[in-house]
């Protein structure tokens, strides 16, 4: 038996901190001097996306001009050799939290190959759910994979396909696979943009006086004064060159999933997305949260900084102070090295402090987004108990997080989720609060313009509910033996 392939770790397996991790950003621009800088400037403005690594790919006559790095777009995007050595009307550019494949170098987007038509660089936003499959059939093929990144997959696929233009590889290349995902391209000649057919990840398109702009979030269009056009339709291909632009729409029209999370925690609050205001869904998320389970309390504070929008809601249905009863370090590095356990049990205090003045003697109602783990919340908890609250109680701005994301949300193993091993009486005895509530989920869907949940929702919820959308072919394969094995190994 030839010997088994090797594997980059399981995307869905994750052993994060205490919170989903945000996705990916992604920013084009086309028919622009400058149009690395104004790239890095839209990658400014989507760094809560991703905060592990940057890069950005430039195209100026006949060359391509890359720069990729780990760490912040600020501190690698930031000196004059660097974005000269970025010239060009035309870049893409990509913010990254790691959900498939690990922090290196190498997984860096947007990724870059030479095919037969020339240069192509890719960046991607979201997960394939056949990742492992394809690329088992790829390396059997003689593929060789330079990354762990599931997006090399797609590179691949578009190496060997057999239709001569571009766009055309492309569609035939994602047809091959599944999964929910946001893509921008960059070729000598055209920048293109697409969506997977559920519309899971989002992707809109941006105009700035003769330039057109592809990017994940209406806030990268914001800090460069463009001007927001429409979101790109699910399954569609946006094509821009010196023609203009042009939408083509190859795939089976399927059922709209947006990623309901992106209203409650992922997006920049001043992000308009799918015609709706983040920081308007997420403060309506707050009145309909103490619509259903106000308590008597005498204050509302959010956890910062994603607890916010809802907390105020929350303050102005239920009419009750709002206050920052705790205050956010937004200066603390992700690398900070926990010398000793003493350090480590404090580590919560490097980012959130009690404004005691605020809580002492007081009911406290603690507002945050989600509890995916519980250990940041009950730090929280005991905290704010030991600055003097009288009462602690939590409402949560999302259902019980009890499953998995598949779909590109870095998110734990179900069996370190708190809300698939506790019931809400276990969470909260667990957490140490006076009470815990969660908005439902016919709540939610009203918070964003919907009536209620129904039997075809037009959201992706799966991490509430357990109905995944897309197939979810890797997972099944890793979870049944007979599938497991075949998918490690190449064969006799």
């Amino acid at each position: 038996m030839a010997e088994a392939i090797q594997f980059p770790p399981h995307p869905y397996l994750s052993s994060n901190p205490d919170a989903p991790k945000d996705e990916c950003g992604l920013f084009g621009i086309y028919g622009m001097i400058d149009a690395a800088t104004l790239t890095a400037l839209g990658l400014h403005a989507l760094q809560h996306r991703g905060q592990e690594s940057g890069g950005i790919v430039a195209f100026d006559q006949d060359q391509f001009h890359s720069h990729r790095a780990l760490g912040l777009v600020g501190d690698n995007f930031n000196t004059p050799d660097v974005m000269d050595g970025l010239p060009g009307d035309m870049a893409i550019g990509h913010v990254r939290y790691s959900t498939s494949g690990d922090t290196a170098i190498r997984n860096v987007q947007p990724l870059f190959a030479e095919f037969k038509f020339g240069g192509l660089a890719m960046a991607h936003n979201g997960n394939l759910t056949n990742a492992f499959s394809l690329r088992k059939r790829l390396v059997e093929r003689g593929c060789i994979f330079q990354s762990t990144s599931d997006t090399e997959t797609i590179i691949h696929l578009i190496a060997i396909s057999e239709y001569g233009r571009v766009v055309e590889r492309l569609t035939d290349a994602l047809g091959q696979v599944e999964g929910a995902f946001s893509l921008i391209a960059l070729t000598q000649k055209k920048l293109i943009g697409l969506r997977d057919p559920h519309g899971v990840r989002p992707l809109l398109i941006g105009r700035l006086g003769d330039a057109y702009i592809l990017t994940s979030e209406t806030c990268a269009l914001d800090i460069i004064g463009a001007e927001f056009v429409r979101d790109v339709e699910p399954g569609e291909i946006i094509v821009i060159d010196e023609d203009g632009l042009t939408s083509v729409k190859p795939f089976a029209k399927q059922a709209s999933r947006f990623c309901i999370f992106e209203y409650i925690y992922f997006a920049r609050p001043d992000s308009v997305l799918e015609g709706k205001n983040v920081y308007a869904c997420r403060k309506s998320i707050g009145h309909e949260l103490a619509r259903e389970s106000h308590v008597e309390a005498d204050l509302v504070v959010p956890i910062p900084d994603s607890g916010v929008p809802a907390a105020i809601g929350y303050a102005e249905e239920a009419k009750l102070p709002f206050e920052l009863g705790i205050i956010r370090n937004h200066y603390v590095g992700r690398t900070f090295i926990e010398p000793s356990d003493q350090i480590r049990h404090l580590g919560v205090r490097l980012k959130h402090n009690a404004n005691a003045a605020y809580l002492k003697g007081k009911r406290v109602i603690l507002v945050d987004d989600s509890i995916v783990r519980g250990t940041t919340s009950v730090k929280i908890v005991e905290m704010v108990r030991n600055a003097g609250a009288s009462e602690v109680h939590m409402r949560i701005s999302s259902p019980p997080t009890s499953y998995s994301c598949f779909y590109g949300i870095d998110t734990p193993e179900r069996d370190q989720l708190m809300a698939a091993n506790m019931n809400l009486e276990e969470m909260r005895k667990h957490i140490g609060v006076d009470s815990l509530a969660f908005i439902s989920m016919d709540g939610l869907y009203r918070a964003v313009g919907e009536a209620k949940r129904n039997d075809d929702p037009q959201y992706c919820d799966a991490c509430f509910t357990g109905e995944y959308p897309i197939a979810l072919t890797d997972h099944q394969a890793r979870t049944e033996p007979n599938l497991l094995t075949l998918l490690h190994e190449s064969g006799e």
